[in-house]
């Protein structure tokens, strides 16, 4: 029952250590022995509204990222989920209807998120929210590799700045943190000043910015 929580402008942009110590095969931050390396997410897609910025963004830079996501957005826009692959990018699952999981019984958590892998063939998990209850961490751990995140800016949150936005990342960011941003409407307007400008300041700071992939490890 552990995770990180969003409370009303006071924001948590890393996982809590306790929840890491109670949920041990979480990855937040890599090892990646002291290269300044940094692994970029996007959440909730794919969307019309934002996945094609994304993606265009992606390509200008000519980098590569991993998309976590819902399958009920996957089955409604499939067209956008094949130009996320065809492109280069990996995916991971974010269950079928982007279940909380501290509201969820754990059967029917388990059956989203099966329900999920019928859209999205990956080893990777994020629970949305980053909400889990002890019972649906046990029965996720050894099928999949449970992705959660160093970096959390609040692009989802509509009271919040990009400039507060991005002080975050800049303020954050270290060696082997995994950044998510969120590939929905919500974040759609703060995405097109926020990405361009993140990307800018992690290729400045000789950050090799990376996709979260199979073979990550803590």
């Amino acid at each position: 029952m552990f995770a990180p929580y969003i409370c009303a402008r006071m924001y948590r942009t890393r996982v809590p250590v306790l929840a890491q110590l109670f949920l041990p095969k979480i990855i937040c931050r890599p090892n990646t022995n002291g290269k300044k390396k940094v692994f970029l997410t996007f959440d909730d897609g794919p969307t019309p509204e934002t996945t094609p910025f994304i993606l265009s963004t992606l390509k200008e830079y000519e980098l590569k990222a991993t998309f976590f996501c819902v399958g009920e957005n996957v089955k409604i826009y499939p067209e956008l989920y094949t130009q996320i692959l065809a492109e280069g990018h990996f995916t991971g699952n974010h269950t079928f209807n982007h279940l909380k999981g501290w509201q969820t019984p754990d059967k029917t958590y388990l059956e989203n998120v099966h329900q999920c892998e019928e859209f999205v063939s990956s080893q990777l998990f994020r629970p949305p929210y980053g909400k889990m209850t002890l019972g649906q961490y046990n029965l996720l751990k050894d099928k999949f590799k449970l992705i959660y995140w160093d970096v959390l800016p609040p692009d989802y949150d509509i009271s919040a700045s990009s400039e507060k936005c991005l002080e975050i990342v800049k303020k954050k960011t270290r060696p082997g943190s995994i950044l998510v941003f969120h590939d929905n409407l919500k974040a759609k307007n703060k995405l097109t000043t926020l990405l361009p400008l993140t990307l800018d300041f992690l290729l400045v700071e000789n950050y090799d910015i990376q996709p979260v992939t199979n073979n990550i490890e803590k």
